[in-house]
């Protein structure tokens, strides 16, 4: 199939200035401002006009031309010969791609390749890649979602689905509680709003084990042991309760209260403050703040559910946030996630995981322990899952077993290494698609401003061109603006491919207060609290004394990295304590169950001592996956990765 010239920009001589937005896995979705000069995009910037973006871009996208130019972006096909890659043609690329799959579906049906699409790009049209496997005849794909899997089915759990008041809501709250939420890495597009809230008096807790510059925006931080979060929440509603702050309708509009409050009152307050680790006057305090101050939000962070118990911790803030009446009131709320796919007709053209998944946190074991039929294929396309997944090494080796793999990528990153075919993507700037945002409820168009090198395609060419070898081209024809007018239909009435192209468009469909009527999309209308909660504590490891974490850092989206990192070694920042050996800078392993990493020490006070803290994204092949330390674990529920749960310790080399 040729490209679709509509797309695609023409080269001009002239310098101009045109809007797009940034499709990448982050809850800002930020309009993009890009100046372009023949061609060659030599500037972006935020973009003025978009209400959340307001004309400030974070780091890693700002410093995004690095990687656009980046001299090592994968430009041509690539097949496998032997132990080395060579260029190919796109005819013989895409051919020897559909004879592979055509001839496993044949002999062992379709089930015998697996899809793995991650969120490289939060683009909508990229459920076309989903559609194609579907009409392959059903494909396996990856059920839960490492990201927010837990989090996201503890509010459906608990109130039907998972969404938010208003981003500009937060203002009217007067009291917030940023629950691991770092602010500075991850929503810097939140800090206006919780300026402003400040401005008018309210009072803003960190609640974090790693505060880092989070800190600076808050007025008190507490620092609760890693993964003991439920017990310091369960000690504000017993507090909630003795003080007579409980809301008085609760039972007119939930199930489970009086059992939740059973549980609450089942140890003292200083028991619930000595299993969190934190003072019982912060415990106290903290309390006292949430259910006196009202309306209070609680923010949660997406790093608080990727633990074991992640799941169960949120169902208790969601159960606190309802107990103190603070559900459904303007600047109230707990707010996990906002739905970025509600306004789009996406599940159409979806796979249904449930019947033929395989738990992504578990990606690189259920693939190997696989049957009936065993994944003999692996497609991957908008991820890196070798660097992002737990157990590096295992689902290195489980690509490197399968008869084929393909990868649709910009870099060869550590999972294009293992395919027998690499297929050459465009970026953000050189494709068409449409973003709803998991941080606030604006639309916005993802339009091409930069000229593709020649031989690169879009992930829609690519498997519209596989579709026609193998004989369902016509379920998947249409131009990318024919794709987004298709999955806009659920808001058609209000909201175009052109308005959004014009810029941000608010989602018609949310609320800007949530459940302002406590009425809830569950099957009996009502809240449900949760009303078992785990309250045994892991024992600390002598051996491994340490909790490791791999969290978000400015440098990179993910494993996106804006320029090359090859023998850097890794940062692990914890506090003095737990290297005490330790000059900062000094060379040091990290060590886990699983294997070790070389690392620098940086050593850091405000952290907790039986903390540390590697960058996440760092890549198998440098040296620097924080992920090959890590066990393959699922959340309690929703099939989440229990990241954040791993013991380690650190060493000298």
């Amino acid at each position: 199939m040729g490209r679709d010239q509509v797309d695609l920009p023409k080269v001009r001589s002239l310098r101009e200035v045109l809007r797009t937005a940034c499709n990448r896995d982050c809850p800002d979705a930020c309009g993009i401002v890009a100046t372009v000069e023949d061609g060659r995009v030599v500037q972006i910037r935020g973009d003025r006009e978009h209400p959340v973006t307001r004309g400030y871009l974070c780091e890693r996208t700002s410093r995004f031309l690095t990687r656009q130019y980046d001299p090592a972006r994968l430009t041509r096909p690539l097949m496998r010969r032997g132990a080395e890659f060579v260029e190919v043609s796109w005819d013989a690329a895409l051919d020897f791609v559909a004879a592979g799959l055509e001839r496993i579906r044949r002999e062992s049906g379709a089930e015998a390749v697996l899809h793995y699409r991650s969120g490289g790009s939060l683009g909508i049209v990229k459920v076309v890649n989903d559609w194609f496997f579907e009409c392959f005849g059903g494909a396996r794909v990856k059920k839960g979602d490492i990201c927010a899997g837990a989090g996201q089915a503890a509010q459906e759990a608990d109130m039907g689905f998972s969404e938010s008041h208003d981003l500009a809501d937060l203002v009217n709250s007067r009291c917030l509680l940023l629950w691991g939420k770092n602010v500075t890495t991850s929503f810097i597009h939140m800090l206006p709003e919780l300026k402003e809230a400040r401005r008018r008096g309210a009072v803003v807790v960190l609640i974090d084990p790693a505060p880092r510059r989070a800190a600076r925006f808050a007025d008190h931080v507490i620092q609760p042991r890693p993964g003991c979060d439920r017990f310091l929440a369960l000690g504000m509603a017993q507090w909630i309760d003795a003080h007579n702050a409980v809301d008085p309708t609760l039972a007119t509009w939930s199930l489970g209260h009086e059992a939740f409050l059973h549980l609450a009152r089942s140890r003292p307050l200083a028991a619930w403050a000595q299993a969190a680790d934190v003072r019982l006057e912060e415990l106290e305090n903290l309390a006292r703040l949430y259910a006196t101050r009202g309306p209070a939000n609680i923010q949660v962070g997406w790093g608080l559910q990727r633990r074991y118990h992640g799941g169960v911790t949120v169902r208790v803030l969601d159960a606190l946030c309802a107990l103190s009446g603070n559900l459904g009131v303007p600047g109230g709320g707990v707010t996990f996630y906002y739905a970025r796919r509600r306004a789009f007709d996406a599940e159409r053209w979806g796979a249904p995981a449930e019947r033929r998944g395989i738990p992504e946190p578990l990606l690189g074991p259920g693939i190997l322990d696989a049957t009936d039929p065993p994944v003999r294929a692996v497609v991957v396309d908008n991820g890196n899952p070798v660097a992002m997944l737990p157990e590096s090494h295992t689902l290195k080796r489980a690509l490197e077993t399968r008869e084929l793999v393909v990868v649709l990528e910009q870099f060869m990153t550590d999972t294009a290494a293992c395919a027998h075919v690499v297929l050459p993507v465009t970026t953000m700037l050189e494709e068409r698609d449409v973003l709803g945002a998991f941080g606030h409820h604006y639309l916005v168009g993802v339009q091409p401003v930069a000229q593709p090198p020649a031989a690169v395609k879009t992930d829609l060419e690519i498997y519209q061109a596989l579709a026609t070898r193998l004989g369902f081209g016509d379920r998947l024809e249409g131009s990318a603006r024919e794709w987004i007018a298709r999955l806009l239909e659920p808001v058609a009435n209000s909201v175009s491919v052109e308005s959004v192209e014009r810029g941000a468009v608010r989602n018609p469909q949310p609320h800007r207060v949530l459940f302002a009527e406590r009425r809830f999309p569950t099957p009996d209308g009502r809240f449900h609290f949760v009303t078992e909660v785990p309250l045994d504590r892991v024992t600390p490891d002598a051996t491994y004394p340490l909790t490791l974490g791999s969290f978000s850092t400015p440098q990179a989206q993910s494993s996106q990295w804006a320029r090359p990192i090859a023998g850097s070694p890794l940062e692990a920042r914890c506090h003095p304590h737990a290297a005490p050996w330790a000059a900062d800078g000094a060379p040091a392993r990290v060590h886990s169950r699983l294997g070790s990493l070389d690392v620098v020490v940086r050593l850091d006070a405000s952290l907790r001592p039986d903390l540390l803290l590697l960058p996440k994204g760092g890549w198998l092949q440098h040296g620097q996956a924080a992920n090959a330390l890590i066990g393959a674990v699922a959340t309690d529920i929703g099939l989440g990765a229990a990241y954040y749960d791993e013991p380690v310790r650190i060493a000298p080399t």
